[in-house]
């Protein structure tokens, strides 16, 4: 727990120095979005493991796409990675993995795995600045287009729209929640996971204190899930630890309180910020499977 302590508070000081960028000076933007969210670049070749069907593949960014980062590679040679988890069963219902700050797809797999071990396929993208994806400082633009782009290759490979489930963990909630809120259920999806989920970013820099409440002002990276979430109207999942020092349960707690129904949280005691998995494996998925089957499952086409 002490760790997971140091972990938050190291966090928190990184809201603090990443929120000076009090000019319109391109390196302090630069600078503030690395701080920010950290993106970490590279990735194993072959990963242990692996189950017949998994794929990693790439996807290019268009051409069209904008960046506010001049120093990335030219728009028509930026490119995504993307991991397909396959599950046994030729009925599971698929899965967009979106992950959050620091770590990459790779890093994140013992999380995928357990959600393809509760039913799902899984559709994982590491947002350019992650991964093998094109090195570049991110910025909420960025990685909302990202997930579009991956948003797209799940729905090609998902015909059935009330099968297809949106998932994301810490910052990832944010691109979930602004991606489900451009979308319809169950026209378009069947439902919403979030996981150490939170309001805004600046709620989450303002946790640190009086200072960090000031230097918001000058912060560009919003990802505001609270002033979206009233949009999603589809079934809810939220699960978040007790001892989570990264991202405050109370956050969390702020946006299902403002979801639409039906909804479901799940406090996992003892559980910090990307190990809920890990701290009460047979809860985690004995509620995943039972979300799937009340709201899934129940609304696939004969």
């Amino acid at each position: 727990m002490t760790n997971f302590k140091r972990g938050g508070r190291f966090l928190r000081w990184l809201w603090v120095f990443s929120l000076i960028s009090t000019s319109g000076c391109a390196w302090l933007d630069a600078h503030q979005r690395q701080i920010i969210y950290r993106p970490t670049t590279g990735a194993p070749t072959e990963v242990v493991g692996r189950h017949p069907g998994d794929q990693r593949f790439f996807l290019t960014v268009p051409s069209t796409t904008p960046t506010r980062d001049t120093t990335a590679a030219p728009p028509e040679t930026q490119r995504i990675e993307l991991w397909w988890l396959h599950h046994a069963d030729p009925q599971a219902p698929t899965l967009l993995y979106l992950h959050g700050t620091f770590r990459t797809v790779f890093e994140n797999l013992h999380k995928i795995e357990a959600l393809r071990s509760a039913g799902f396929n899984v559709l994982a993208v590491d947002y350019r600045g992650w991964g093998l994806s094109t090195p570049l400082i991110p910025s909420e633009q960025t990685i909302l287009q990202d997930a579009d782009l991956a948003w797209a290759e799940l729905q090609r490979r998902e015909p059935r729209a009330a099968q297809r489930v949106i998932y994301g963990h810490s910052m990832g909630s944010g691109v979930a929640v602004d991606l489900a809120s451009r979308l319809r259920s169950p026209t378009d999806y069947g439902a919403l996971i979030l996981e150490s989920a939170f309001t805004s970013f600046s709620d989450v820099a303002r946790e640190a204190g009086y200072l960090t409440r000031f230097l918001d002002l000058f912060n560009n990276e919003r990802f505001a899930s609270i002033d979206k979430i009233a949009r999603v109207n589809a079934p809810l999942l939220m699960l978040h630890g007790a001892l989570d020092s990264t991202i405050p349960i109370r956050l969390g707690q702020q946006l299902f309180v403002a979801a639409n129904p039906p909804k479901h949280w799940l406090t996992i005691e003892g559980g910090a910020h990307s190990d809920l998995n890990q701290v009460d494996q047979a809860q985690y998925q004995a509620t995943l499977q039972r979300f799937m089957h009340d709201y899934v499952a129940r609304q696939q086409a004969p």
